[in-house]
């Protein structure tokens, strides 16, 4: 079973959605139990950070997610879900992330003819070595709705960038936490292969 972490954040059962398509049997939910007995743990979400981090304490979820990631359980953040894993994020200064991985969260900047925030497909540059990524094309198209994106301390995580206004590492993956700053679940056929990877891992 896969457990979604429901700290009220939206587009979380989009998630559930594509996870049962794809056969899973997933459960939205913040019962710590079922989290931690779960087989994989998503932290989905859009949403702002702050408001974000403040569920996460209210619902008392982070000893949680900490405990999930040390038990070595495959752990996917989405989204939101990739923001809060960092250190800090410029759309709520003075709130600090989970800190469970080293970067920050920065405003996408601004440049004439660019949209913020980004809505729609971007292509990817991925590292196919990442098991999230196995069997897809190079360079796929995936969707994106952000306004800030990922600056990772240590790019060695980083397994795929996207260009928008400037450099965005997309996703990352460190030992059994993996993190996309798109949204996997609305990436129609790509998406659905990453959380096919994902399921199988």
């Amino acid at each position: 079973m896969i457990a979604i972490i429901d700290y009220d954040a939206g587009n979380i059962k989009s998630v559930e959605k594509a996870l049962l398509y794809l056969g899973e049997k997933a459960e939205i939910t913040r019962d710590k139990q079922k989290i931690l007995n779960a087989d994989k743990v998503i932290l989905p979400g859009v949403g702002n950070f702050g408001d974000a981090m403040a569920n996460i304490h209210k619902y008392e979820l982070a000893p949680v997610i900490k405990e999930v990631i040390h038990r070595r359980t495959p752990f996917l953040g989405i989204c939101v879900g990739l923001q809060l894993l960092f250190e800090r994020s410029d759309e709520s200064d003075g709130v600090p992330g989970l800190g469970i991985l080293e970067g920050e969260i920065l405003r996408i900047p601004d440049k004439e003819g660019l949209k913020i925030p980004q809505i729609g497909w971007n292509d990817i540059m991925i590292d196919n070595s990442c098991q999230i990524f196995k069997d897809l094309p190079e360079n796929p198209f995936v969707y994106f709705v952000h306004s800030y994106y990922l600056k990772a301390r240590d790019e060695s995580i980083v397994k795929a960038t996207a260009e928008y206004g400037t450099l965005i590492h997309a996703a990352v993956q460190k030992d059994n936490v993996f993190a996309c700053q798109f949204h996997p679940e609305k990436s129609g056929e790509i998406g659905l292969k990453i959380l096919k990877n994902f399921i199988e891992l």
